[in-house]
């Protein structure tokens, strides 16, 4: 007997979208009598195999959401987890936390273990290596409910959750040019995220928006090591070509700028002016000097991600997710990093 054909193989062989043969295999009132009879056929025909999870979902015997991020370490995810369970625990459900340590080897293997019906749904924010995006949309096109929050994947059509982060971006640059700065650097994690190409358009365009010309050489694309990172603000702090204000697009590039700046006689914000996404305000206050932050709604994002979930999973004849992206503002709040006494 053959082994069987998956979802994907069946809707192609059909002429059907992957998801419109999920919903005839689980009689969804959303789909034709003709069309679920017609899929049932091909599906006995060619011995479909239903992967596990569509039926634990059905059955709803797993009650538990997966989590996959960068890092725990991080006091945005970590923000996030905690309203994403402030939704969740309030309906029965229980987390499954995956860090990827920012490597696609092991995003990769986390999704594919996730395949095999371990949860009901997935919140995700994507690695800085992420580019290939085979695994996701193989994920989604089994009918899986996934939503994207922060680092999100524009090409998988489901919802994601971001915040403001070019008005943002344009806004902070902007503020250091009105304290006087006229060489801005921009530190950022990866190019290919979605955040950081956010994030670098809008200080690129508050800068040609002021009339100055950005400089390449004040681009730092960082590593995830901090050591690393720490020497390469500090040499760029001790060039020529030295900055007088930075845009940090991640919160661990603010520390490690504060480290570097220790490491020679440069004065913030007299020398050096400093913004930066940041989600740990009470860090970012208790930093000398204090940082001035674009503070990021985690705890909003986490619960809405979580009640868009929660209600897919829980109530009847839901819908599949909409293709939308949904914005929350995030906040800047001045502190001493940019105004000088």
């Amino acid at each position: 007997m053959s082994a069987g054909v998956n979802l994907k193989e069946l809707a192609a062989e059909l002429k059907l979208s992957p998801s419109t043969v999920s919903r005839a295999l689980n009689d969804s009132y959303e789909i034709s009598e003709e069309t679920k009879k017609k899929v049932v056929s091909m599906a006995e025909k060619l011995n479909y195999q239903p992967n596990p999870f569509a039926r634990s979902l059905r059955e709803n015997k797993s009650k538990t959401i997966a989590v996959v991020m960068p890092e725990r370490m991080s006091s945005f995810f970590a923000k996030v987890i905690d309203g994403i369970e402030e939704v969740t625990q309030q309906h029965g459900y229980h987390l499954l936390v995956y860090s990827t340590h920012e490597d696609v080897e092991r995003e990769k293997k986390i999704v594919n273990l996730l395949m095999n019906g371990r949860a009901d749904a997935i919140v995700m924010s994507v690695s800085s290596q992420t580019s290939d995006i085979s695994h996701l949309t193989r994920l989604h096109d089994r009918g899986f409910p996934l939503v994207f929050f922060d680092r999100i994947c524009p090409d998988i059509p489901t919802t994601k959750f971001i915040t403001n982060d070019y008005e943002s971006s344009f806004e902070g640059t902007k503020h250091l040019i009105q304290q006087g700065c006229r060489k801005i650097a921009f530190l950022m994690l990866s190019k290919e995220l979605s955040i950081t190409k956010e994030r670098y358009r809008g200080y690129l365009d508050a800068l040609k928006s002021a009339g100055l010309s950005p400089e390449p050489s004040l681009h730092i694309t960082c590593a995830h090591e901090e050591e690393k990172n720490i020497e390469a603000i500090r040499n760029m702090l001790l060039s020529k070509e030295r900055p007088d204000g930075i845009v940090s697009s991640v919160e661990k590039l603010a520390l490690a700028t504060y480290h570097a700046v220790k490491r020679t006689d440069i004065k913030i914000p007299e020398d050096l002016k400093i913004i930066s996404f940041f989600s740990n305000l009470s860090i970012a206050g208790l930093l000398t000097p204090s940082l001035t932050t674009i503070t990021q709604p985690a705890f909003s994002i986490g619960e809405e991600c979580a009640k868009m979930l929660i209600k897919k999973l829980t109530k009847p004849r839901q819908p599949d997710l909409p293709n939308q992206v949904i914005s929350i503002p995030s906040k800047i709040t001045i502190r001493s990093s940019t105004i000088a006494v």
